[in-house]
């Protein structure tokens, strides 16, 4: 806890003072084009691996960049209510997605119940996302399991982009063309952060030329 009181005094110090004056623009109002959607990961930061500053994106993370499908979950959905509040309020025109390399939500689709039955939540929340694990098994139960573990979260990142096309304000949003899907998967190791590319079914390097628009999973 000392290290991170002594980084607030020296954001204080140094980066705030620095900036104080775009600070108090902030402090106005928040204007995001994007509704980015990850893991909790703490290795994992949206602002760091897309160099935007504060205001630029409206972030949402939990375990295993989730996204709970239109009425899943009946009660207490803040995922749903940040899909609301970016889409109505905020009204961003793109929505991604994006999952990561060594994510340890996606190792614990796989792992032995008895260990998940004490951890319920996590266990329930994993649910979701259980027809994932149920595809990589069928298709690919031979392959080891570094390739496992890549398929399913590449795999994870899709499903989580059509549970989105489940909420009929995203749905109706799409139809008019001012809403736009992505999905992305972040290398922690590399750097290297890959896009969804329907048109080929398949995860792209995003480049300084890398195409913009729709990924959405058909």
């Amino acid at each position: 806890m000392d290290r991170l009181y002594k980084g607030i005094h020296k954001f204080q110090e140094s980066y705030f003072k620095k900036e104080e004056e775009f600070f108090q623009r902030l402090s106005q109002e928040q204007k995001p084009d994007v509704l980015f959607i990850t893991c909790a990961d703490s290795r994992v930061d949206p602002n760091l691996v897309t160099q935007s500053s504060p205001g630029e994106i409206f972030i949402v993370r939990n375990v295993g960049n989730i996204v709970p499908p239109h009425d899943a979950i009946k009660d207490k959905n803040s995922v749903a209510a940040a899909l609301e509040f970016a889409v109505f309020n905020l009204k961003v025109t793109d929505i991604i997605v994006c999952g990561h390399s060594n994510c340890g939500a996606m190792q614990m689709l796989y792992e032995d119940e008895q260990l998940l039955r004490r951890m319920p939540h996590v266990n329930e929340w994993l649910e979701l996302s259980a027809p994932v694990r149920d595809f990589v098994l069928k298709y690919y139960s031979n392959t080891s399991e570094e390739i496992r573990q890549r398929v399913t979260e590449e795999e994870n990142v899709l499903f989580q982009l059509q549970n989105i096309q489940t909420y009929p304000f995203v749905q109706e949003a799409l139809k008019q063309g001012v809403l736009h899907l992505h999905g992305w998967y972040y290398n922690i190791g590399t750097g290297s952060i890959y896009y969804y590319n329907s048109s080929e079914d398949v995860f792209e390097l995003i480049g300084e030329q890398s195409g913009k628009g729709n990924n959405i999973p058909e």
